[in-house]
């Protein structure tokens, strides 16, 4: 991906043209997957650059910021997805109150009109847009005839006659499927941050853990799983990881995502790690000591290190 454009401030004055497709794109799931290269294809076929539109926030969280699903992945980590495919400009747009106050009008001929000057859009035929959600497929079609650009919609993308979505990946997650996620999002799912310092705890009780704050309201999983961590020379490292509050020590109400490596004792803190989740072993829970979780660590070492030897 070569350029990032932030907010309509920052459109081109004189738009040379795109393909673009518009979405939260929360995960890069293989129903984005096949959207993107659809889009790539368009773009190569036309010799026009294509363009992903998003929000930040995403207009859920501005409307209902208590009520909105944790996140699959966040800004950062989406932008880092799409250098995996052939998208030329991520377009993010501040979700507000003036926008969510623009007119469906407004937003197609300042966007993708005057800003961008789109020429081929690619959305889902349930999409809306514009205040009060007025917008939807029909009108965006409507629009581009007028405008001079070409609309179509999105194939629902679907594995055992069920629609890959991030709602679908959410609740796998938060069942501790973690198969089911990663069938829906072509790898095993990931969380990324940079290593920072902890309390120095699980060093004291012989399991010294990489800690990784996640910047996220929410998250859509919690538990002890089997991990690899990415992102360090030697890579991939095994482990086992805690996603959590860790209630045993009053960790308090902002989740943390610890790993403990195997075999591994170098000064890692302040690099940027990417950690993928590849088994769950169990639910998150308070312990009675420090005696008792320490205990329930070295097990949970043992059935991650079995897994690692059968897989």
């Amino acid at each position: 991906m070569q350029k990032i454009i932030r907010g309509f401030h920052n459109l081109p004055d004189q738009p040379t043209g795109c393909v673009a497709t518009i979405g939260n794109f929360d995960g890069i799931h293989l129903g984005h997957q096949a959207v993107l290269s659809q889009l790539a294809l368009k773009g190569d076929l036309l010799g026009l650059p294509a363009v992903v539109i998003t929000f930040e926030p995403q207009p859920n969280e501005f409307f209902a910021p208590d009520k909105a699903p944790a996140r699959l992945s966040r800004f950062r980590e989406k932008v880092e997805a799409l250098r995996s495919y052939s998208i030329q400009q991520l377009c993010v747009l501040r979700f507000d109150k003036k926008l969510a106050q623009m007119s469906a009008n407004d937003f197609v001929e300042q966007l993708l009109v005057k800003g961008l000057n789109v020429r081929y859009l690619v959305v889902g035929d349930d999409f809306k847009f514009g205040k009060n959600r007025q917008g939807d497929f029909a009108l965006l079609q409507q629009l581009g005839k007028e405008h001079g650009f070409q609309v179509v919609n999105m194939h629902t993308f679907a594995i055992e006659q069920d629609r890959v979505s991030s709602t679908r990946i959410r609740q796998a997650l938060g069942a501790g499927d973690l198969m089911l996620a990663q069938t829906l999002l072509g790898h095993p799912y990931r969380m990324s941050g940079r290593v920072a310092h902890g309390d120095k705890r699980g060093r004291t009780l012989g399991f010294p853990t990489a800690n990784i704050h996640l910047h996220r309201c929410k998250v859509p999983m919690s538990g002890v799983y089997a991990v690899q961590l990415f992102g360090l020379d030697g890579e991939p490292y095994q482990g086992v990881a805690n996603v959590g509050v860790r209630p045993t020590v009053k960790g308090g109400h902002k989740a943390l995502l610890e790993v403990h490596l195997f075999d591994f004792n170098a000064d890692i803190y302040g690099h940027y790690v990417q950690v993928h989740f590849l088994r769950n072993i169990r639910d998150e829970k308070k312990f009675d000591g420090l005696t008792e979780l320490a205990t329930q660590i070295a097990q949970d070492c043992d059935v991650a290190k079995k897994y690692f030897e059968q897989n």
